[in-house]
């Protein structure tokens, strides 16, 4: 037999309880209310000695001049001396024990119902403001569903505490098959040293869908590598930068997921349309793009979006291209030492580029046409002499129109700059001096 003392809170215009349990016992509080349920009868025994117990039901004189008494469940209090000490209310639990009950549970594109069946008594009681309240029983709802971890989907313990009812409960989207389990007055039967009740339902084929698209950007370079390309990018995280910028997009969607959809957008254009579960694309053009992704499925037609029962899980991606650009040095100081050793651009987005380099007789030297290399001030493997050469550059950047044209005839020594029409974008013609000085390493 274990004795729990019935310790409660001091309540205006009555005295502290003076009442014990005897037995098997738990304590709860709701709403100020200090509730006890015992493992089997009610047992209750005054520490004041022998003393007049009352009803908080009815006022009714219980029993006089007594220390212990067995009630029915409800509320008591003392009185000795004309002092009226707290009330408590008891209550023998396996008299409310909730029985035929089961579970099933319903998929919805958005939520997930519960619907509980089988009896629980209610377990109601009246203060000693006459008040009659009932107690509102624990249950936990438990359940696995995912969460992404930033790299998957993983497995994912979940719960919902609820007031235990038989009825149907909301519960969030859950997105993989599960066990649904059902659990009832679980610190009470702990207490009490009863087994745990539970009713288990099965999610099979769940409706809810959610993806968390990811992205992996092609680098250029080695890591930490130094580059003449501005914004190259250089980490598979950016969305922004120099064109080429060739992305790849993934939807990483739940089970439930049928179909996909990746929408492009350059300003208000729609430009590509695709419905795989991934997506390559290479951005050229300068400007910002709108990467949206949608999923659906088959459970959830969404023909009206307006529809309550309409689902899908839409994911919009931002992406900024840069206009091109393309400065040229006037100065290089090949001489070993790590610094400007060799005549480079700087540059973003160009999709063409030739550079051709003349002596001060009007001899082509060297020429290339990869912008992110350069000359090393050699001339067929031999330091060119210091000195003013000459540079004649086109270039298209991305940003140019597709049927762009340089102006003028071959690229050749001519003491003059190569412009195209300034109106002309992301067109490149330029030419002036680049002076090769070796210095001291």
């Amino acid at each position: 037999m274990v004795l729990v003392l019935c310790s409660l809170f001091l309540i205006p215009g009555w005295a502290q309880t003076n009442i014990e349990c005897v037995g098997t016992a738990t304590q709860v509080v709701q709403k100020g209310d200090t509730l006890f349920f015992f493992a089997d009868e009610v047992h209750l025994r005054s520490r004041i000695g022998a003393a007049d117990w009352y009803s908080t039901q009815t006022g009714a004189l219980v029993q006089s001049n007594a220390e212990d008494i067995y009630p029915d469940d409800g509320g008591y209090y003392l009185r000795k001396a004309g002092v009226n000490y707290s009330p408590i209310y008891a209550f023998t639990y396996p008299d409310y024990e909730p029985a035929s009950m089961s579970a099933t549970v319903t998929p919805y594109c958005q939520k997930t119902e519960l619907q509980l069946a089988g009896t629980v008594p209610a377990i109601t009681y009246v203060n000693e403001n006459g008040q009659t309240r009932t107690y509102a029983r624990e249950c936990t709802i438990a359940y696995t569903t995912l969460a992404w971890n930033t790299e998957q989907w993983v497995d994912s313990a979940a719960q919902k505490d609820e007031t235990l009812r038989i009825g149907t409960y909301q519960l969030p989207p859950i997105y993989r098959s599960t066990d649904v389990v059902v659990r009832w007055d679980q610190k009470i039967r702990e207490d009490l040293g009863l087994a745990g009740d539970s009713v288990v339902a099965q999610l099979i084929e769940p409706h809810a869908i959610t993806c968390m698209p990811t992205t992996i950007t092609t680098t250029r370079g080695a890591a930490g590598e130094r580059s003449n390309e501005i914004e190259r990018p250089k980490e598979a995280t950016v969305l922004k930068g120099s064109a080429p910028l060739e992305i790849a997009f993934y939807s990483n969607p739940t089970p439930a997921v049928d179909f996909f959809s990746w929408r492009i957008y350059h300003g208000s254009d729609l430009i590509v349309q695709r419905q795989d579960e991934q997506l390559r694309y290479t951005f050229m053009d300068p400007g910002a793009y709108r990467v949206v992704h949608e999923v659906s499925n088959r459970y959830c037609p969404c023909d009206d979006p307006n529809d309550p029962d309409c689902m899908h899980d839409s994911v919009e991606i931002l992406v900024n291209v840069s206009e091109s650009q393309l400065l040229v040095p006037n100065v290089f100081t090949p001489n070993g030492d790590g610094q400007n050793d060799e005549f480079r651009v700087v540059y973003r987005s160009l999709r063409e580029f030739h550079c051709w380099i003349y002596n001060r007789w009007g001899k082509l030297v060297y020429e290339w046409t990869d912008p992110a290399k350069g000359w090393d001030g050699t001339i067929n493997g031999r330091p060119a002499a210091e000195g003013a050469y000459f540079y004649v550059i086109r270039a298209m950047g991305t940003d140019a129109a597709k049927n762009a044209q340089y102006i003028g005839l071959k690229a050749s020594y001519k003491k003059k700059k190569l412009n195209a029409d300034d109106a002309t974008i992301g067109v490149y013609q330029l030419s002036g001096d680049i002076n090769l000085i070796r210095g001291k390493k």
